[in-house]
């Protein structure tokens, strides 16, 4: 499965989270209630996967955190806030960058509809 079809999964199921739950909850309710879902189609999914960084001699063995790994292909990042900012964008770049993932999500919840909750970044380049 590439990206793009993890995507449309990821995006079906926020969906139908959102219908069931609304807008409002922390992070972390909707963190779980994903990470169940995409269970539940079969996915490989690694929440809160940890990243090293390696800086000349050092090395910090949990630098960056991924909310959500799916099948070691798409890195998905859930906000609480109702619009992404800068911040979240270059958080999903450092994330791409050192995960070597080509597709990256943003996602929050706290939206009146689900698909103005959700941004697509790709090789380094947010999609409009």
């Amino acid at each position: 499965m590439n990206e793009n079809q993890l995507a449309k999964i990821v995006f079906e199921t926020g969906l139908k989270i959102h219908k069931t739950l609304g807008a409002g909850l922390p992070k972390a309710s909707y963190l779980e209630c994903l990470e169940y879902e995409l269970n539940q189609e079969g996915l490989k999914v690694e929440k809160e996967k940890k990243l090293s960084l390696i800086y000349e001699e050092l090395e910090l063995d949990a630098a960056y955190s991924i909310d959500l790994l799916v099948e070691d292909k798409l890195v998905i990042l859930i906000k609480s806030a109702k619009q992404f900012e800068n911040e979240d964008i270059s958080q999903m770049l450092a994330l791409l960058d050192r995960s070597s993932c080509k597709l990256g999500l943003l996602i929050t919840f706290n939206v009146n509809k689900f698909k103005n909750g959700i941004k697509r970044i790709i090789n380094g380049e947010l999609e409009e």
